[in-house]
Protein backbone atom coordinates (compact mmCIF):
# COMPACT_ATOMS: atom_id res chain seq x y z
CA UNK A 1 0.00 0.00 0.00
CA UNK A 2 2.82 2.31 0.91
CA UNK A 3 4.43 1.90 -2.90
CA UNK A 4 1.08 2.82 -4.31
CA UNK A 5 0.81 5.88 -2.16
CA UNK A 6 3.94 6.89 -2.87
CA UNK A 7 3.92 6.75 -6.55
CA UNK A 8 0.49 8.54 -6.51
CA UNK A 9 2.40 11.01 -4.16
CA UNK A 10 4.70 11.50 -6.68
CA UNK A 11 2.68 11.78 -9.49
CA UNK A 12 0.74 14.86 -7.27
CA UNK A 13 3.77 16.89 -7.19
CA UNK A 14 5.02 16.15 -11.02
CA UNK A 15 1.49 17.49 -11.59
CA UNK A 16 2.00 21.15 -9.11
CA UNK A 17 4.97 21.50 -11.75
CA UNK A 18 7.46 20.54 -8.61
CA UNK A 19 11.68 20.18 -10.09
CA UNK A 20 12.99 16.86 -9.91
CA UNK A 21 15.14 17.66 -7.20
CA UNK A 22 11.85 18.41 -4.92
CA UNK A 23 9.81 15.26 -5.90
CA UNK A 24 12.98 13.51 -5.47
CA UNK A 25 13.49 15.01 -1.56
CA UNK A 26 10.23 14.79 -0.67
CA UNK A 27 9.82 10.97 -1.57
CA UNK A 28 13.13 9.83 0.21
CA UNK A 29 12.19 11.76 3.52
CA UNK A 30 8.09 10.56 3.36
CA UNK A 31 9.73 6.96 2.39
CA UNK A 32 11.82 7.13 4.76
CA UNK A 33 8.88 7.80 7.32
CA UNK A 34 6.94 4.94 6.30
CA UNK A 35 9.89 2.69 6.79
CA UNK A 36 9.56 3.39 10.42
CA UNK A 37 5.79 3.54 10.97
CA UNK A 38 4.11 0.38 12.49
CA UNK A 39 0.64 0.63 12.42
CA UNK A 40 -1.86 2.24 9.82
CA UNK A 41 -1.35 5.84 7.91
CA UNK A 42 -4.91 6.68 8.31
CA UNK A 43 -4.16 5.93 12.70
CA UNK A 44 -1.41 8.67 12.81
CA UNK A 45 -2.27 11.15 14.94
CA UNK A 46 -0.81 14.94 15.84
CA UNK A 47 0.55 13.48 19.28
CA UNK A 48 2.59 10.74 16.40
CA UNK A 49 3.78 13.27 14.79
CA UNK A 50 5.17 15.48 17.62
CA UNK A 51 7.01 12.80 18.97
CA UNK A 52 8.65 11.64 15.38
CA UNK A 53 9.56 15.55 15.03
CA UNK A 54 11.26 15.36 18.30
CA UNK A 55 12.73 12.59 17.64
CA UNK A 56 14.54 13.93 14.93
CA UNK A 57 15.89 16.62 17.20
CA UNK A 58 17.27 13.58 19.34
CA UNK A 59 18.80 11.84 16.63
CA UNK A 60 22.38 10.84 16.15
CA UNK A 61 23.94 9.37 13.66
CA UNK A 62 26.76 6.24 13.81
CA UNK A 63 29.31 9.46 14.42
CA UNK A 64 27.16 11.32 17.06
CA UNK A 65 25.99 14.21 14.97
CA UNK A 66 22.79 15.40 14.62
CA UNK A 67 20.40 16.36 11.75
CA UNK A 68 21.39 19.85 11.07
CA UNK A 69 17.92 22.38 11.65
CA UNK A 70 17.30 22.72 7.73
CA UNK A 71 17.47 18.96 7.24
CA UNK A 72 14.81 18.69 9.83
CA UNK A 73 12.65 21.26 8.58
CA UNK A 74 12.95 19.23 5.30
CA UNK A 75 11.76 16.54 6.51
CA UNK A 76 8.59 17.84 8.37
CA UNK A 77 7.47 19.79 5.00
CA UNK A 78 7.91 17.04 3.64
CA UNK A 79 5.54 15.14 5.43
CA UNK A 80 3.39 17.88 5.48
CA UNK A 81 3.00 18.16 1.90
CA UNK A 82 2.34 14.24 2.11
CA UNK A 83 -0.59 14.09 4.65
CA UNK A 84 -1.92 17.34 2.26
CA UNK A 85 -2.30 14.86 -0.51
CA UNK A 86 -3.72 12.14 1.51
CA UNK A 87 -5.79 14.17 2.76
CA UNK A 88 -7.03 15.95 -0.45
CA UNK A 89 -7.04 12.82 -2.43
CA UNK A 90 -9.45 11.16 0.62
CA UNK A 91 -6.90 8.73 1.84
CA UNK A 92 -7.45 10.22 5.21
CA UNK A 93 -9.99 12.40 6.65
CA UNK A 94 -8.22 14.13 9.12
CA UNK A 95 -4.95 15.83 8.52
CA UNK A 96 -2.98 15.15 11.66
CA UNK A 97 -0.40 17.78 10.37
CA UNK A 98 -2.72 20.66 9.66
CA UNK A 99 -2.00 22.64 12.83
CA UNK A 100 1.85 21.76 12.89
CA UNK A 101 4.21 24.32 11.81
CA UNK A 102 7.85 24.07 10.47
CA UNK A 103 10.51 24.45 13.20
CA UNK A 104 12.11 28.18 13.01
CA UNK A 105 15.74 28.13 11.21
CA UNK A 106 17.97 29.99 13.51
CA UNK A 107 19.11 32.81 11.58
CA UNK A 108 22.68 32.66 10.99
CA UNK A 109 25.31 35.32 9.31
CA UNK A 110 26.31 33.83 5.55
CA UNK A 111 28.69 31.66 5.21
CA UNK A 112 32.59 32.99 4.44
CA UNK A 113 32.55 34.84 1.38
CA UNK A 114 35.79 35.74 -0.99
CA UNK A 115 38.01 39.06 -0.79
CA UNK A 116 38.66 40.48 -4.67
CA UNK A 117 42.32 38.63 -4.27
CA UNK A 118 40.86 35.75 -2.96
CA UNK A 119 38.56 35.41 -5.80
CA UNK A 120 41.48 36.16 -8.55
CA UNK A 121 44.02 33.78 -6.57
CA UNK A 122 41.14 30.95 -7.26
CA UNK A 123 40.45 32.00 -10.96
CA UNK A 124 44.63 32.13 -11.62
CA UNK A 125 44.73 28.18 -10.73
CA UNK A 126 43.47 26.43 -13.96
CA UNK A 127 45.94 25.57 -16.67
CA UNK A 128 44.88 27.40 -19.87
CA UNK A 129 47.06 25.36 -21.94
CA UNK A 130 44.86 22.57 -21.60
CA UNK A 131 41.42 21.91 -22.65
CA UNK A 132 40.30 20.99 -19.33
CA UNK A 133 42.04 24.35 -17.83
CA UNK A 134 39.84 26.02 -20.34
CA UNK A 135 36.68 24.14 -19.32
CA UNK A 136 37.28 25.09 -15.16
CA UNK A 137 38.55 28.49 -15.60
CA UNK A 138 34.98 29.01 -17.57
CA UNK A 139 32.85 27.17 -14.78
CA UNK A 140 34.47 29.44 -12.49
CA UNK A 141 34.12 33.22 -13.77
CA UNK A 142 30.68 32.11 -14.78
CA UNK A 143 30.15 31.18 -11.12
CA UNK A 144 31.73 34.62 -10.27
CA UNK A 145 30.25 36.62 -12.73
CA UNK A 146 26.55 35.65 -12.82
CA UNK A 147 26.08 34.09 -8.69
CA UNK A 148 23.82 31.50 -10.31
CA UNK A 149 23.34 28.14 -8.09
CA UNK A 150 25.30 24.99 -8.84
CA UNK A 151 22.36 23.16 -10.06
CA UNK A 152 21.87 26.26 -12.41
CA UNK A 153 25.07 25.92 -14.00
CA UNK A 154 24.63 22.18 -14.51
CA UNK A 155 21.51 22.67 -16.19
CA UNK A 156 22.61 25.42 -18.89
CA UNK A 157 22.72 24.80 -22.27
CA UNK A 158 24.89 26.09 -25.13
CA UNK A 159 21.22 28.37 -26.55
CA UNK A 160 21.28 29.99 -22.74
CA UNK A 161 24.39 32.30 -23.29
CA UNK A 162 23.77 35.41 -25.32
CA UNK A 163 27.80 36.23 -26.04
CA UNK A 164 26.79 38.97 -28.17
CA UNK A 165 24.59 40.74 -25.47
CA UNK A 166 26.56 39.28 -22.06
CA UNK A 167 23.50 37.83 -20.87
CA UNK A 168 22.77 34.30 -19.53
CA UNK A 169 19.44 32.45 -19.20
CA UNK A 170 18.92 30.54 -16.11
CA UNK A 171 15.82 28.00 -17.22
CA UNK A 172 13.87 25.80 -14.07
CA UNK A 173 15.67 27.62 -11.68
CA UNK A 174 14.58 27.35 -7.95
CA UNK A 175 10.81 27.26 -7.41
CA UNK A 176 10.48 26.26 -11.37
CA UNK A 177 11.22 30.12 -12.20
CA UNK A 178 13.35 31.50 -15.21
CA UNK A 179 15.32 34.63 -14.97
CA UNK A 180 18.24 36.12 -16.72
CA UNK A 181 21.45 37.78 -15.52
CA UNK A 182 24.18 39.47 -16.73
CA UNK A 183 27.53 38.07 -18.21
CA UNK A 184 30.74 39.63 -17.53
CA UNK A 185 33.29 40.08 -20.36
CA UNK A 186 35.78 38.33 -19.13
CA UNK A 187 33.22 35.13 -18.31
CA UNK A 188 31.81 36.22 -21.93
CA UNK A 189 35.78 35.81 -23.25
CA UNK A 190 36.06 32.44 -21.77
CA UNK A 191 32.94 31.04 -22.80
CA UNK A 192 33.15 32.36 -26.24
CA UNK A 193 37.06 30.41 -26.11
CA UNK A 194 35.09 27.45 -24.15
CA UNK A 195 32.46 26.67 -27.12
CA UNK A 196 34.91 27.23 -30.14
CA UNK A 197 38.12 25.58 -28.74
CA UNK A 198 36.82 22.70 -26.15
CA UNK A 199 33.48 21.63 -26.22
CA UNK A 200 33.35 20.29 -30.07
CA UNK A 201 36.30 18.14 -28.92
CA UNK A 202 34.68 16.66 -25.83
CA UNK A 203 31.28 16.29 -28.18
CA UNK A 204 32.61 14.74 -30.52
CA UNK A 205 31.06 11.03 -29.66
CA UNK A 206 28.47 12.82 -27.90
CA UNK A 207 26.80 15.44 -30.80
CA UNK A 208 23.01 15.11 -29.71
CA UNK A 209 23.73 16.58 -26.24
CA UNK A 210 23.00 20.12 -25.59
CA UNK A 211 24.45 21.11 -22.04
CA UNK A 212 26.89 24.14 -22.22
CA UNK A 213 29.44 22.22 -19.52
CA UNK A 214 30.31 18.91 -20.09
CA UNK A 215 32.90 16.74 -19.11
CA UNK A 216 35.62 15.07 -20.99
CA UNK A 217 33.03 12.23 -22.65
CA UNK A 218 30.83 14.68 -23.97
CA UNK A 219 28.29 14.21 -20.77
CA UNK A 220 26.66 17.01 -18.89
CA UNK A 221 28.89 18.25 -16.25
CA UNK A 222 27.61 16.71 -12.94
CA UNK A 223 27.61 19.15 -9.39
CA UNK A 224 30.00 16.94 -8.04
CA UNK A 225 32.97 17.27 -10.60
CA UNK A 226 31.97 20.91 -10.12
CA UNK A 227 32.24 20.84 -6.71
CA UNK A 228 35.66 18.38 -6.35
CA UNK A 229 36.98 20.90 -9.36
CA UNK A 230 36.16 24.17 -6.61
CA UNK A 231 37.73 22.41 -3.48
CA UNK A 232 40.67 21.91 -5.91
CA UNK A 233 41.63 25.18 -6.81
CA UNK A 234 40.87 26.73 -3.36
CA UNK A 235 43.53 24.55 -1.98
CA UNK A 236 45.73 24.88 -4.40
CA UNK A 237 45.56 28.83 -4.23
CA UNK A 238 45.95 27.94 -0.79
CA UNK A 239 42.73 29.86 0.30
CA UNK A 240 41.90 28.11 3.97
CA UNK A 241 38.35 28.81 3.88
CA UNK A 242 35.98 26.23 2.90
CA UNK A 243 35.46 27.20 -0.65
CA UNK A 244 31.96 26.24 -2.65
CA UNK A 245 29.78 27.12 -5.37
CA UNK A 246 27.55 28.68 -2.51
CA UNK A 247 30.54 30.54 -1.68
CA UNK A 248 31.15 32.44 -5.04
CA UNK A 249 27.55 33.60 -4.94
CA UNK A 250 27.75 34.90 -1.31
CA UNK A 251 30.70 36.69 -2.97
CA UNK A 252 28.77 37.87 -5.77
CA UNK A 253 25.97 38.76 -3.58
CA UNK A 254 28.16 41.04 -0.90
CA UNK A 255 30.75 42.31 -3.35
CA UNK A 256 27.86 44.45 -5.56
CA UNK A 257 25.89 46.07 -2.12
CA UNK A 258 29.39 46.81 -1.08
CA UNK A 259 30.63 48.54 -4.46
CA UNK A 260 26.56 50.26 -4.65
CA UNK A 261 24.45 47.98 -6.29
CA UNK A 262 20.71 48.40 -6.09
CA UNK A 263 19.76 45.33 -3.69
CA UNK A 264 16.23 45.01 -5.68
CA UNK A 265 18.14 44.65 -8.86
CA UNK A 266 20.81 42.30 -6.62
CA UNK A 267 17.89 40.02 -5.75
CA UNK A 268 16.49 39.42 -9.26
CA UNK A 269 19.81 38.51 -10.54
CA UNK A 270 19.56 35.93 -7.94
CA UNK A 271 16.42 34.72 -8.34
CA UNK A 272 15.28 35.32 -4.99
CA UNK A 273 11.34 35.29 -4.29
CA UNK A 274 11.66 37.27 -1.15
CA UNK A 275 13.92 40.53 -0.61
CA UNK A 276 14.59 39.59 2.97
CA UNK A 277 16.40 36.31 1.49
CA UNK A 278 19.00 38.51 -0.53
CA UNK A 279 19.68 40.64 2.96
CA UNK A 280 20.89 37.54 4.72
CA UNK A 281 23.82 37.79 2.33
CA UNK A 282 24.60 41.48 3.01
CA UNK A 283 24.78 41.11 6.94
CA UNK A 284 27.88 39.82 6.92
CA UNK A 285 29.43 43.02 5.69
CA UNK A 286 29.00 44.48 9.63
CA UNK A 287 30.72 48.07 9.44
CA UNK A 288 31.08 48.10 5.84
CA UNK A 289 27.97 49.12 5.70
CA UNK A 290 28.24 52.23 8.10
CA UNK A 291 31.18 52.81 5.78
CA UNK A 292 29.31 52.97 2.93
CA UNK A 293 26.66 55.26 3.89
CA UNK A 294 28.97 57.68 5.35
CA UNK A 295 30.80 57.32 1.92
CA UNK A 296 27.54 57.39 -0.71
CA UNK A 297 24.83 59.45 1.72
CA UNK A 298 24.47 62.73 0.53
CA UNK A 299 24.01 64.51 3.79
CA UNK A 300 27.04 62.77 5.06
CA UNK A 301 29.19 64.49 1.95
CA UNK A 302 27.95 67.98 3.41
CA UNK A 303 31.17 70.37 4.51
CA UNK A 304 29.49 71.75 7.91
CA UNK A 305 31.67 72.99 10.70
CA UNK A 306 31.20 71.34 13.89
CA UNK A 307 30.47 75.09 15.51
CA UNK A 308 27.48 76.04 12.77
CA UNK A 309 25.50 72.94 14.47
CA UNK A 310 26.50 73.69 17.61
CA UNK A 311 23.17 74.67 20.13
CA UNK A 312 23.84 77.94 21.31
CA UNK A 313 22.56 77.65 24.60
CA UNK A 314 22.81 81.21 25.52
CA UNK A 315 20.92 82.55 22.56
CA UNK A 316 17.74 79.88 22.65
CA UNK A 317 17.24 81.07 26.50
CA UNK A 318 17.50 84.88 25.63
CA UNK A 319 14.70 84.33 22.67
CA UNK A 320 12.70 82.16 24.63
CA UNK A 321 12.60 84.80 27.50
CA UNK A 322 12.01 87.68 24.92
CA UNK A 323 9.03 85.47 23.91
CA UNK A 324 7.62 85.02 27.43
CA UNK A 325 4.68 88.10 28.62
CA UNK A 326 5.74 90.56 30.96
CA UNK A 327 3.18 88.82 33.72
CA UNK A 328 5.31 86.00 33.83
CA UNK A 329 8.57 87.74 34.23
CA UNK A 330 7.22 89.12 37.88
Amino acid sequence: MHRELMQQFKEHLAVLNRTKATIKSYSNHVRGYLAALSGDIRAVTRSDIETYIAGLFDHRDAENKRYATGTVIIKVRSLKRFFEFLESSNHIFINPMESISEPQKEKTLPKATLTTKEVQNILDQPNLATLTGIRDRTVLEILYSTGIRLGELCSLTVYDADLQGGMLRVNQGKGQKDRVVPLGRHAVKLVREYITKVRPRCTRKNRKNRSLIVDRYGKTISKQVVAIMIRTYSRSAKIKKKVTAHTFRHTFATQLVKNGANIVAVQKMLGHVRLSTTQEYVRSLGLDLKKAHTKSHPREKDKIKRSAVKPKIKRIREEYAARQPQSSKR
